[in-house]
């Protein structure tokens, strides 16, 4: 792993010729455990990951306390820079955006609106604030023309199985299920997996989706 300008972390080779624009979610920095996990997992299978932070958590670093997110406006003007910033750095290259819970919100509304942007990776989508099933974030996941991978735990407080399999997703959302995952893919110990086997598995689906969709 080494840091861009001290702003953005990166992982897997520099010459990778597909790049992934990974954001984080509400409550955690990019740097987490479950960042660096993924963001490593994901570099080892070839691809660039660059890992960046929405203004609101660097403010957070700043001042050493929790800021709450920006608005909506603020968060998508602040994702399209990362994107145009790494077009200009990396020319041609294949490039998909994704982000853990928010951070994949946030690149699942900008998706259809960029140009030389091969497709969007939720990793945990919240489909709803928890405990609130009456409030989706789902409308523009009905039109979406783009391909779009969703991880979920099967579990999940924000959109669990039984519930987002009877939302009307677009035909381009591909929807992939973690067995007894919660919001971060871990399991119950019922189950038999750990997080480390659900965490590889979203690892491996994120490769698969990327090579399937890359350009050349």
């Amino acid at each position: 792993m080494t840091r861009d300008d001290g702003a953005r972390l990166i992982n897997g080779p520099e010459t990778a010729n597909t790049t992934l624009l990974l954001a984080h979610g509400a409550g955690a920095p990019m740097d987490s455990p479950w960042m660096n996990t993924v963001a490593e997992g994901i570099g080892n299978c070839g691809v660039r990951v660059v890992r960046f932070e929405f203004p609101y958590m660097q403010r957070s670093r700043e001042l050493g306390r929790r800021c709450g997110p920006d608005r909506l406006p603020k968060l998508l003007d602040a994702y399209r820079e990362e994107v145009i910033s790494e077009q200009q750095r990396q020319g041609g290259a294949n490039l998909f955006i994704a982000g853990k819970s928010l951070g994949g919100r946030i690149a699942s509304l900008l998706i259809d609106s960029l140009s030389d942007v091969q497709g969007c990776l939720c990793l945990g989508y919240p489909f709803h604030p928890p405990g609130q099933p009456e409030s989706l974030r789902t409308d523009h996941l009905e039109v979406m023309h783009s391909p779009c991978l969703i991880l979920q735990g099967e579990r999940d407080s924000f959109g669990r199985r039984e519930e987002v399999e009877r939302y009307p997703l677009a035909a381009s959302v591909e929807l992939t299920w973690l067995q007894s995952g919660d919001h971060s893919f871990k399991p119950t110990k019922a189950s038999g997996l750990t997080e480390s086997d659900n965490l590889q598995a979203a690892i491996d689906h994120c490769q698969h989706f990327m090579t399937h969709h890359q350009r050349g």
